[in-house]
């Protein structure tokens, strides 16, 4: 971690009680950049000369990295991942056991643009060691204007919901591990080419679905603003009651506006997520049936988190595959009921 990064890492303003922990961790964080250049190059000495056992370990914070990781490695490392199906990365505190296994890592991988805010101060004491850890949205985040931020200027972290966006986190893993184990760089460029493929089709698929509701219906309404990026990339109206944070609270006033809206454009669905509590969501329904305006759920979708683990909707690619099918179908657009490769299990 360099002192460019902690600067975009840490240094965002906060208007929660988060705020004294983060500025606590962005002491300590320039501290390591102070001596920073000199670890990193200890490290790439230590890699290139001692032998590497196979397979190493590598530790991941989300599920969307743990897969596009499992995907780019293959079997050069054993992959564990930290927060599991259905979990609020947003809210998690990592546990004792979590500590340990990114200690125990040889590499860690995690989103940054603060979404594992609660693991901040962990991922610093990783780093300090001398532990390669990356931030796979790092890149995005110096390539100009990518990144969304919110009024407040957070940033939003929900790249993956955009697979464009996430087609650079790939190539940030595979370089990340090219730099780690010089000697199978190859091997990992190769893997990643392999993978990049099968995104640029479900980026095309994303399109093309999304692309057939009815321009008037073309309106993502959900519990919070974790599809910005999804809306951006494929021409969705995207509306969430909460902000970029789950640790935001929804008020009267912005349920009872999202209902109005509702009512007055003729909205048919709108949607919970599978990471969030639903109550707010169903507020919305009920209050457009007051208003003589019927609103169905249109499904749960994957935000912060994919489904469960050994399933199709537990890959990266079958999540944004439930997520645009989905949302196709319940806003009146044309997609296969079983999605783009006939795998997903959609109930109706």
């Amino acid at each position: 971690m360099n002192r460019q990064q902690v600067r975009k890492e840490f240094f965002v303003s906060h208007r929660n009680t988060f705020m004294f922990s983060v500025l606590c961790a962005l002491s300590l964080l320039f501290a390591i950049g102070c001596d920073n250049q000199s670890d990193n190059h200890n490290h790439d000495d230590a890699t290139t000369q001692s032998e590497i056992q196979y397979p190493y370990k590598i530790t991941t914070t989300v599920g969307m990295i743990t897969d596009i990781v499992r995907n780019v490695a293959g079997d050069k490392s054993a992959v564990q991942g930290i927060i599991g199906e259905g979990i609020d990365p947003h809210l998690y505190k990592p546990t004792r056991g979590d500590v340990v296994k990114l200690s125990q890592a040889d590499v860690v991988f995690y989103s940054g643009l603060m979404l594992e805010g609660k693991m901040g101060d962990v991922l610093i004491r990783v780093a300090r060691s001398g532990k390669p850890v990356y931030a796979v949205t790092q890149a995005i985040l110096d390539q100009g204007d990518y990144v969304m931020t919110d009024e407040a200027e957070h940033y939003d972290p929900h790249v993956w919901m955009d697979v464009a966006g996430w087609i650079r986190a790939v190539q940030v893993v595979a370089k990340s591990l090219g730099e780690f184990d010089p000697q199978n760089k190859a091997f990992y460029q190769t893997n990643a080419k392999g993978y990049l493929e099968q995104l640029h089709k479900l980026d095309t698929y994303a399109k093309q679905v999304i692309g057939s509701i009815p321009q008037k219906q073309r309106v993502l309404v959900t519990a919070h603003d974790a599809f910005n990026y999804m809306g951006r990339a494929y021409d969705l109206n995207v509306r969430g009651i909460q902000g970029l944070s789950t640790e935001s609270e929804a008020g009267l006033q912005d349920i009872e506006k999202l209902v109005s809206f509702l009512v007055d454009n003729k909205i048919p669905a709108v949607f919970v997520e599978t990471s969030v509590a639903d109550k707010n969501v169903r507020a919305l329904v009920e209050g457009a049936k007051a208003r003589g305006h019927h609103v169905r759920i249109g499904g749960e979708l994957f935000s912060d988190a994919m489904g469960e683990a050994g399933t199709y909707e537990g890959t990266y690619i079958g999540m944004i595959d439930h997520n645009v099918t989905l949302i196709a179908r319940a806003l009146g657009g044309q997609a296969p009921e079983r999605g783009m490769q006939g795998k997903l299990n959609l109930e109706h």
